[in-house]
């Protein structure tokens, strides 16, 4: 019985996921959207990347962190520094792994 209900599930999630991804497509003309919202929907890959980064930098189990001996922060630095510089984003990855490793690793931060 169990082994059908999930079945069932799996099939009405995957319809549902059609539906809602291909409701803007079933139309013959595009959505008419309002300037203000298309220039939004342009930064909102950016917003999303800062909600899920910025509180792995400024907390720690749910906590704000409190003290500069952490190695999130010279690592944040250093690599949002290296990206206004230079615009690379293996670069800043780069970056920010060289300065948290040896903070972390040696330093024990």
């Amino acid at each position: 019985m169990s082994e059908t209900l999930t079945w069932i599930a799996l099939f009405g999630l995957g319809a549902i996921t059609v539906l809602t991804r291909g409701f803007f497509m079933i139309g013959e003309q595009p959505l008419p959207i309002p300037d203000w919202l298309r220039e939004l929907l342009k930064v909102a890959p950016l917003a999303a990347l800062v909600a899920v980064v910025a509180p792995e930098i400024f907390m720690t189990q749910g906590h704000v962190i409190t003290t500069w001996q952490d190695a999130r922060w010279p690592a944040a630095v250093a690599a949002t520094a290296y990206y206004f510089w230079r615009k690379g984003i293996l670069g800043t990855i780069l970056v920010g792994m060289a300065v948290m490793l040896p903070l972390k690793l040696g330093l024990g931060w």
